[in-house]
């Protein structure tokens, strides 16, 4: 038997890339009930189809996650499905890939709204059934770029530290009040997946989401509290704590390439 045996699990951004793949990881596991969140009503409805034979119960809901009246109608329809949520993994994301001058406010408030906002608020609506049955996980997806400034991603960076500050201020918390909910921050480097297409890294591989996804879900089970991937992302709280900036520039900037690495940015391809 497995932590997820039985389980019901909500995942946003689920109809795609790592969050996908991490539904269907925990379907093989035994996932009781599979719930899925994303803004993508084509991608959705392949899912329902792919999984249609699982042994688990498949809820796609359709949703802009930014928007308070599709975040009160999903968490409605997940009530009235009598479902309470066990594992939440906040999972979608949105780039701009830009210079700040380049944004719009529209494109502020989405990148803030999806990567950050939501999450916050999703987890703030689904905590008091956890914190009443005195077990859960929340996993929220940040990045490595919420620790380390790049070029053309100011407000995803400004997203993404705002996340896994949050993140790990809400795991202390849980911790010191004895809940027994557990709070996994996840920062991984550059995914290959449709959200950062034309990503070049001359130094440090970019990830696969597969292996991506199945680190993840072994971290949930071993109740881990931060997964950094690769390796070498944990060494980067350390390198930046001990390099004076201008110094941190060469070698994150010029050695490994970082700040360039969002020259060629594509980004998804929108259906």
């Amino acid at each position: 038997m497995t932590k997820f045996k039985d389980s019901t699990v909500l995942i946003t951004g689920g109809a795609s890339g790592i969050g996908l793949l991490m539904g269907k990881i925990l379907v093989s596991k035994g996932a009781k009930i599979l719930i899925i969140l994303d803004i993508n009503a084509t991608a959705l409805a392949r899912v329902k189809e792919d999984l249609a034979s699982a042994d688990c119960d498949i809820l796609t809901i359709h949703a802009d996650i930014t928007k308070e009246q599709d975040l009160e109608n999903a968490l409605s329809r997940i009530s009235s499905e009598g479902y309470k949520v066990d594992i939440l993994i906040n999972n979608a994301g949105v780039v701009t890939g830009k210079r700040f001058q380049e944004h719009t406010p529209a494109d502020i408030d989405r990148n803030m709204g999806v990567n950050s906002v939501a999450p916050m608020k999703l987890t703030l609506a689904l905590l008091p059934q956890m914190l009443e049955r005195g077990t859960g996980n929340i996993v929220n997806i940040s990045s490595a770029a919420s620790m380390l400034s790049n070029s053309k991603m100011g407000v995803y960076c400004a997203s993404k530290w705002a996340m896994t500050g949050w993140s790990d201020s809400l795991r202390i918390e849980m911790e010191q009040e004895n809940t027994g909910i557990k709070v996994l921050t996840v920062t991984p480097y550059y995914i290959d997946t449709g959200m950062f297409r034309g990503v070049k890294s001359p130094i440090i591989p970019v990830l696969k989401p597969e292996k991506v996804a199945r680190k993840i879900i072994q971290a949930i089970e071993k109740n881990k509290i931060i997964l950094r991937t690769p390796w070498i992302i944990y060494t980067l709280p350390f390198i930046k704590g001990i390099l004076p900036q201008r110094l941190l520039d060469i070698v994150i900037g010029k050695f490994f390439g970082i700040y360039q690495s969002m020259d060629n940015f594509k980004g998804r391809r929108h259906e």
